[in-house]
């Protein structure tokens, strides 16, 4: 991992005029700059729906654009200023989940020069934001004194599924909080939280040269934050890239399996779930824009059964990989990968990991035709239904992750056991 940049000292002098402010938005898109005129007007409307006026610092990439509306000056006044620096660039050595957590961190470097209580990272798409985006992310921190909000997505049915087939119900079951969307993107944090961020505590890094990055909602959980959630409404999703999905996979599965590494002493005493507040009005399902190309997802899924035995020997006891040539028999219109199945995989995965069977980046790349199966088995499940049906058919999946989470816990603590 990359060392945080020192703040430039063209940016210290412009932070020092600033002063003290309350909340720092950044903008980590690379296109937001470009539309920065219009940004800044949807935060301006959400922030006029907080209670007491708020003096808001919004950081963005520099850009021709931006520099010759704050020449005219469309942009500021007493309460809202414009921050031009740059975010870290990106870095082929790194991530995007990498990336992301640099810039979670820069903000908070910069949050904590100008002494805000909150800050605001927006990393989807700028098309996405709304005035509901700014004030569901910043009111329950400023106004509530929450640590972390996390965001509550407009559903759908066939997007996010990394999130809904592993991230929230793996997190829900072992941290034990029922956040929707733990990895964000776009979160709230304060102040406090910021701090811990930017200074991990030494015995949890354990000694290591560089700092890892975690997901921010599970420090926030084990460090104790109040951590509530805020339905914000549409996210434009990234197209997904079937390509590279093994690269996506390694890429947000490390940082969490090694959270649940560091964090098993924390987890291990975890024995059920609790709701977080929610704020904001829910939203029903939304009519779908994605496809998803079942039996093209089965061919890579059979040729992973055909090809990956060896490999999935070192990480499956015998009774699953014998689950697994049974499903892959089946018909693509019967094709079904059972919960409790897939969530053994996914503890399997976790405790090899930790155990470094193989390789971790081969490791993780290797749950890729099975993370593939499971997409296509939820995919035939859930062609012919709809919202409440699809929520609770979601919710059975994180029932059954935490009904696992005795098995994770046996291998963990003696997994010899379970050995051929």
């Amino acid at each position: 991992m990359a060392k945080l940049s020192t703040i430039p000292e063209q940016t210290r002098q412009q932070l020092e005029q600033i002063g003290t402010v309350d909340l720092v938005i950044g903008l980590v898109d690379e296109k937001a700059s470009a539309n920065i005129v219009a940004i800044a007007g949807i935060i301006r409307q959400g922030l006029e729906r907080l209670s007491k006026s708020t003096r808001t610092v919004i950081m963005h990439r520099n850009s021709d654009s931006a520099a010759a509306a704050l020449s005219q000056g469309e942009l500021e006044d007493d309460s809202l200023r414009l921050l031009s620096y740059s975010l870290p660039a990106p870095d082929p050595s790194l991530t995007v989940m990498q990336s992301t957590f640099n810039a979670y961190r820069t903000v908070g470097e910069i949050s904590q020069d100008l002494s805000s209580r909150a800050c605001v990272v927006l990393a989807s798409s700028p098309a996405s934001l709304t005035p509901e985006w700014i004030y569901g992310l910043a009111q329950p921190i400023l106004e509530r004194d929450y640590d972390l909000v996390t965001p509550c997505y407009l559903p759908h049915k066939f997007e996010g599924l990394l999130n809904n087939a592993i991230l929230c119900p793996l997190i829900r079951a072992l941290y034990g909080k029922q956040i929707q969307n733990p990895l964000g993107p776009d979160l709230g944090f304060s102040a406090r939280l910021s701090q811990d961020i930017l200074h991990p505590d030494p015995a949890r890094v354990r000694g290591a040269s560089t700092y890892q990055p975690l997901l921010i909602g599970t420090e926030a959980i084990v460090r104790g934050h109040r951590v509530c959630q805020a339905h914000l409404g549409m996210r434009i999703y990234p197209p997904i890239d079937w390509k590279n999905l093994d690269s996506i996979l390694a890429a947000v599965l490390d940082p969490l399996f090694l959270g649940v590494e560091r964090d098993a002493p924390f987890w291990q005493h975890i024995r059920s779930s609790e709701g977080v507040a929610t704020y904001g009005a829910p939203f029903p399902f939304a009519e779908e824009s994605v496809t998803v190309d079942v039996r093209r997802l089965l061919e890579l899924f059979k040729l992973g059964v055909r090809n990956l035995q060896d490999i999935w020997g070192l990480v499956l006891p015998p009774a699953a990989l014998l689950e697994l040539r049974k499903v892959d028999r089946l018909s693509p219109e019967q094709f079904r990968i059972p919960d409790e199945l897939w969530v053994r995989i996914v503890y399997d995965f976790a405790l090899a990991y930790r155990l470094r069977t193989i390789g971790r980046d081969h490791l993780l790349r290797a749950l890729t035709p099975l993370y593939l199966g499971w997409v296509a088995s939820y995919a035939v499940e859930v062609e012919p239904i709809n919202g409440a049906a699809v929520q609770r058919r979601l919710e059975r999946l994180d029932a059954a992750y935490e009904t696992g989470k005795p098995y994770l816990v046996s291998r963990w603590r003696w997994p010899d056991r379970f050995n051929p």
